[in-house]
Order: structure tokens, then sequence, then C-alpha cells
């Protein structure tokens, strides 16, 4: 799981994803307000420990990632309450933050608090989509790092993932930075843990998905007749999870016009998190345009935060 945010783009992702022979929804569409609250109680499961355990390598190694990078400018992408950010900024060594996430309303509430707790920090709040609104980030005033954390990257198709960075890259001057979170992969009954939790908050959140679409489409999806499904693919090395029908039924779509037919077993896709190693995320930046410069992870080895910059 990543922190996608919810936008316009509903309607074709549900017209597209629905009427495929294996069906499929982004992730994006998670985060409403009640999906956002249940990634949050997802994020303090004993089972989920990707959030705690980045936190934690932010917490020991701020610093020194911020003297690795040398940018005393900060952009971070899907910023949210800018949680993360918080570590970044109390290192003293950034001058100016720019918070980039799809929510106005949650931006300035996020930027006038910021502006209390850091008053030396110059906020400059920035809405919009990251996937199609990089033109709209204000240029760098110094040497930038940008901060896309929390394994959200995982969330990409390989071939998105690489188009993804190599549009960042695009962005980055000579002397800036990426600041990348990635989860790592590791045993595969801790992965598959994380992903379908004893207490079933991670099936409740996957399930979210289907209130959404009746809520903003006017279906008519019982969540009830979906079973929650996480695992782990070797193949791919990524968790995904998907919601199996219980049994045969159609579901309707009105403002779509559109009946879309289960079969009893039949699984809709809702997400995919791909895990790495350092040899992906390597084969990943050389193909985007970008080389790895630092590699900071926690003693167990669960998560990575990496540094990279533009090749040349």
């Amino acid at each position: 799981m990543g922190r996608l945010t919810l936008d316009g783009t509903l309607a074709e992702d549900v017209l597209d994803g629905l009427t495929r022979p294996f069906k499929e929804l982004p992730p994006k569409h998670f985060y409403d307000a009640r999906g956002s609250e249940l990634f949050e109680a997802i994020c303090e499961l004993p089972e989920y420990y990707p959030t705690r355990t980045e936190r934690a390598i932010l917490q020991a190694r701020a610093r020194a990632i911020l003297r690795a990078a040398g940018t005393p400018e900060v952009l971070e992408l899907g910023a949210g309450a800018a949680t993360k950010a918080r570590l970044l900024l109390a290192t003293g060594l950034v001058t100016r933050y720019l918070p980039f996430d799809v929510s106005e309303t949650a931006l300035a509430e996020t930027a006038e608090t910021l502006a209390d707790e850091y008053p030396d920090v110059e906020i400059h709040p920035i809405a919009g989509d990251f996937e199609r609104d990089l033109g709209d980030v204000p240029p760098a005033r110094a040497p930038r790092l940008t901060a896309f954390l929390g394994g959200t990257i995982g969330n990409f198709t390989p071939g998105a993932r690489r188009r993804f960075l190599r549009a960042l890259a695009q962005t980055m001057g000579p002397d800036d930075a990426l600041l990348l979170g990635t989860d790592l992969v590791k045993d595969i009954d801790v992965l598959e843990a994380a992903y379908d939790d004893a207490q079933g908050v991670t099936a409740e959140f996957n399930r979210n998905v289907l209130h959404v679409v009746n809520r903003e489409l006017g279906a008519d999806f019982d969540p009830e007749l979906f079973d929650h499904v996480a695992f782990f693919d070797p193949l791919h090395e990524w968790i995904e999870m998907r919601l199996r029908a219980r049994r045969a039924h159609t579901v309707r779509v009105a403002e779509l016009d559109l009946d879309v037919p289960f079969e009893r077993g039949e699984e809709l896709r809702t997400e995919i998190s791909a895990k790495f190693t350092r040899q992906r995320l390597e084969a990943d930046y050389e193909a985007a345009g970008l080389r790895l410069a630092a590699w900071f992870t926690d003693p167990d080895e669960r998560f990575g935060l990496t540094l990279a910059r533009p090749v040349g």
C-alpha cells in the first residue's frame, strides 16, 4: 500500500477497468475520507511494518540524508499531513518546503500548521495530481530534493514506474536529488500478513473502493459479496490485493449506463505493491536517466530509502 489520492479520473478508470477481461481498479480510489481513516488505522497495526520502519529510518538518518543530498529545498509528492517531512524540517537544514497533494483544503491546513511550527522555513503548497501536474511545480531556487515516500512507487506497474521516474528526472537540475521510499523483498509470511491483518482492517479498506464507486457513480456493489484476497507473486515480486466474488451476480453502474457481470470466484484486482531489491532499483533508475547515489535502510533491511541523481 502507498498513499495515492482520490481524484477526478474515477469514471474513466471504472469504465476501463471493469470492462477488461481481467477486471481491475487503480488503488488511488481507495482514498476517500473513510479510506484515508482506514489507511491510518492500518499504519498502526502490528503486521503493517512499512510506515513505522520508514519513519524510524528518517528519525535516525534525516540529517545524514539531507547532508548527502546537499539540497536546502524539499518538494514532497503526495505530502498529505507532511508527517514524515517534519522529520526533515526538524533538522534545520531545509529552507523551503513544497508539499504537493491533490486536496487544496488539506494542503492549506498543513501549510498553516507547518508555518507555525517552522517559522524559518518557507512553505509553498502546490495542489495537483503528481502523475499529471509536475509542470505546475515552480522552479527551484536552490538545489532541490524531491521526496516520494511511503512506498507509493510500488503501486505503479513496471513500465509506468519507469515512465514516472523518467518524468521526474526530466524536471531535475544537475544538483537536484530524489529521495524514494521503497518496501524491500523479504519473507513471504511477513509480506502477506502486512496486507491481510488479523483484525480485518485491510479487508475493510480493500472493500471501501466499492463504497466509493457506489457513492460517486451510482453503482450497486454489495461489498459483503466480495472477499478480500492478498498474496505475494514471487515472479513479479509484488503483493496483489483483489476482491473475489462470493457468488455470480451483476453490478449496475448507473452513471456509466454499465452492467458488470461477476462469476462466482471471479476476482477484481485493486492494488499491486511492488517490493524491491537494490538491483531492481538500480535498473529502474538507469532506465529513467538516474543513478543510485546513497542507500539507507533499517537493521532488518525491511524498507529502503534511496537518494538518486540525474546522470551526466
